[in-house]
Formats: C-alpha cells, sequence, structure tokens
C-alpha cells in the first residue's frame, strides 16, 4: 500500500525552496487556548527550571501522545516548524509548499540539568522506537514533507544528546538489518525560518480528546536503550 502511496504523491516529497513558500501571515490566524487538556501546563510557556526541544515523526497526534506520558514533560502542544512559511495553517502545511513538518514542541522539566538530561534521553527513546526514522517524508501511508522525522533542539548540549543517540541507534537499527536514518537532525535556529508555531485548537492533545483517533505510531520492532 505504501508504494502505492508513494506514487501517488510522489511530487510532495520534494522540499519547497524557500523563495517558492506560500507566503504566510504575521500573526497566528487562529486563537489558542493555552492549558494543556491532559497536563493542565501551559502549553506556550518554558518555567526557569526546564527548556524546549521540538519532535517529528510523522502525524503529531501520536507523537504528542508519547511525549505528554514521560515523567519530566511539563507540557506539549503540536504544530509545524522546519519551513519557511510564517504562521502557517494545516491546510498549507498539507500542500508540503510551506516546508513544514507536523512537529511537538516537548517542555522537559527538572530541578537540575542532570535531571533534565535524563528527561531527554528517556524522551528520546521513545522518539526513535515509536516510528520509523528510516523512511524519508514518509510514515506509513502519509506521504510528504510534512510527515518527515526531525528532531531540532533548542541548546547545544541538547545537541550532544541528539546526534548520541541518533548513532546509538543506528546501531541497533545495523544490527537488526534495517536502514539508515534520514532523521532531520538541526538546531531549532537552523530549521527553516528557525520558528516553532502551534497548530489549531482541535490538533492539541487531540488523541486524548478523540481516543479512537488515527494514530500510525507504535513500536517499530527495534527498541531503543540510551542507559
Amino acid at each position: 500500500m505504501w508504494q502505492i502511496m508513494d506514487m501517488l504523491n510522489a511530487h510532495k516529497k520534494d522540499m519547497v525552496a524557500p523563495e517558492d513558500a506560500l507566503p504566510g501571515r504575521d500573526r497566528s490566524p487562529y486563537p489558542l487556548a493555552r492549558e494543556h487538556a491532559v497536563l493542565g501546563t501551559d502549553m506556550l510557556d518554558t518555567p526557569p527550571d526546564a527548556e524546549e526541544i521540538i519532535l517529528a515523526g510523522g502525524c503529531f497526534w501520536g507523537i504528542e501522545r508519547i511525549a505528554w506520558q514521560i515523567p519530566g514533560v511539563w507540557t506539549t502542544s503540536s504544530g509545524y516548524a522546519g519551513g519557511f512559511t510564517p504562521h502557517p495553517t494545516y491546510e498549507e502545511v498539507f500542500s508540503a509548499k510551506t516546508g513544514h513538518t507536523e512537529a511537538v514542541r516537548v517542555v522537559i522539566q527538572g530541578s537540575t540539568q542532570e535531571e533534565r538530561n535524563a528527561v531527554l534521553r528517556r524522551l528520546l527513546e521513545e522518539f526513535w522506537q515509536q516510528h520509523d526514522p528510516t523512511t524519508a517524508m514518509r510514515q506509513g501511508n502519509d506521504v510528504g514533507t510534512e510527515y518527515r522525522s526531525a528532531v531540532y533542539w533548542t541548546t547545544p548540549h541538547q545537541g550532544e544528546i541528539v546526534r548520541d543517540s541518533a548513532r546509538r541507534y543506528q546501531e541497533a537499527l545495523d544490527a537488526a538489518g534495517r536502514g539508515a536514518i534520514t532523521t532531520e537532525l538541526l538546531p531549532l535556529a537552523e530549521a527553516g525560518n528557525g520558528r516553532y508555531y502551534p497548530a489549531e485548537p482541535e490538533h492539541q492533545q487531540y488523541l486524548a480528546k478523540n481516543p479512537g483517533g488515527y494514530c500510525n505510531h507504535g513500536f517499530n520492532g527495534v527498541a531503543c536503550s540510551l542507559g
């Protein structure tokens, strides 16, 4: 089935050039309630003892649900990152003309850097093993640049942990006879226009509000252990 979807949506797998991206707008086109429907925290805030990282692994509904269940995650939100169009809408991102991927902003909290690093490693374990990071511009039957796998970090130490996790997970994939990781690994500031944009209210904590909703995430068959 995915081969057919690849052929039908092949045009959506080409990254749009910055000059060809949709123009977007100078502010969000929709209001967004700030309270997280599961955690009760502020989706748009970052407390003093916390830091943010952006994860993308296909449909943001599933990635967000994975993230909010991890102890030490203070809040999450679904949105768009890695593209060029300011304040895009879902329809614009789905057109593959913005350069954005469906992404999740995860805020990690801990009283020390060591504690936050431990939460990040646990988050990355789930990230790597709960989607297929070897399929470029696709997750299952979802095809296009908006479904590409990516990790965008916001601090240098996060970058070190992310790159180390990718190296170690590639070793696990190699041992299992699987392919090469295609995940985009960049500082957020270097991903597209360097911005993360929250998605529409109906996409926030979607699988908590719609427990039977679509989700193609789950264990991919290769465990990830970052110690």
